[in-house]
């Protein structure tokens, strides 16, 4: 039976990962994930998803700190796996590992060669792309730039958010890796060379990305919400207080006043002018509180607020 180690974190990665071991023709010898991370005010560590499957089935779990110059690098190469598949795993892998297996391979999260990089899924939605997907492809040494397998589009729609599209391609990932990973391991499948000159990059999304910058277009900031919706979340400060934002609505209709200025406020209804037309605010979080509808924000924390007054800088 082939041997495979799975390398991979999130959910995306876990549905992946799951699918493999019911699919029954394959033995997974190892799981390597990311380090527990403490979660919630009590900083409680909580598994990887891809650890907890690992551990509902009994596969030995990796979870080095750094995976180049680890002990863990060794002890996986010495495993001599026929197939190492990666999805979402986090890190950069050492060719010594690469090189240890018969074929090394990666569920992306895009249609490459756009969107190499660590938050490919966020990207396409914050710049408003009409589709995405998955590609299957060789792992080298260049990030995300090996030779492709096998590809498979997806609509992005317009209520679509990082979680549904996360949801949404993995799914799309593990049937299209289970399609094509018999030839992978025979060696007969088909193998396209990516069009370096049509590569894009979607680095990881840093902490000063998260927060919107209000003067930008309400299409734009639209986007970002929808796909920094639910990690991390994109945040603004309104009336001082660091509030992450999570469902809006674009108002087309031009306005004249300030960005960060409301421009309609009734009990159920936070209309506030951008760079570019205007957004409706529908679901937020301020600070400290759980989330809540923009009638439930408007009758408690933001009750003062009224139409004219800059909440956003």
């Amino acid at each position: 039976m082939t041997k495979i180690i799975f390398m991979g974190t999130p959910n995306l990665a876990a549905t992946v990962f799951k699918g493999i071991i019911d699919d029954g023709n394959y033995e997974v010898i190892a799981a390597v994930t990311q380090p527990d991370k403490p979660v919630g005010r009590k900083k409680v560590l909580q598994p990887t998803p891809v650890k907890q499957v690992a551990l509902d089935n009994d596969i030995p779990v990796y979870q080095p700190e750094k995976l180049s110059g680890s002990d863990e690098i060794k002890q996986l190469i010495e495993l001599h796996a026929d197939v190492l598949v990666t999805a979402a795993y986090g890190q950069f892998l050492p060719m010594s590992l690469i090189d240890s297996v018969g074929a090394a391979v990666n569920v992306h999260g895009s249609l490459l060669p756009k969107y190499r990089g660590g938050a490919p899924i966020q990207w396409s939605i914050m710049n408003g792309e009409e589709k995405t997907g998955i590609t299957i492809m060789y792992m080298v040494k260049a990030m995300d730039a090996g030779d492709m397998i096998a590809k498979a589009e997806v609509k992005i729609e317009d209520d679509d958010t990082g979680d549904t599209m996360f949801d949404k391609l993995s799914i799309v990932g593990r049937d299209l890796l289970l399609k094509v990973l018999p030839d992978i391991v025979n060696g007969t499948n088909e193998r396209t060379p990516q069009n370096q000159d049509e590569a894009t990059i979607s680095p990881n999304i840093s902490k000063e990305q998260e927060q919107i910058d209000i003067t930008d277009s309400a299409i734009n900031i639209h986007n970002k919400v929808r796909a920094l919706n639910s990690n991390p979340g994109a945040y603004a400060i309104i009336n001082g207080l660091h509030t992450k934002i999570w469902r809006t609505e674009v108002i087309s209709e031009e306005n004249s006043l300030e960005p960060g200025t409301v421009i309609e406020r009734t009990k159920k209804k936070l209309v506030i002018a951008t760079g570019e037309f205007a957004l409706a605010i529908k679901e937020l979080q301020p600070s400290g509180k759980k989330s809540m509808d923009i009638a439930s924000y408007l009758n408690g924390i933001g009750r003062e607020i009224e139409v004219g007054q800059k909440i956003i800088e």
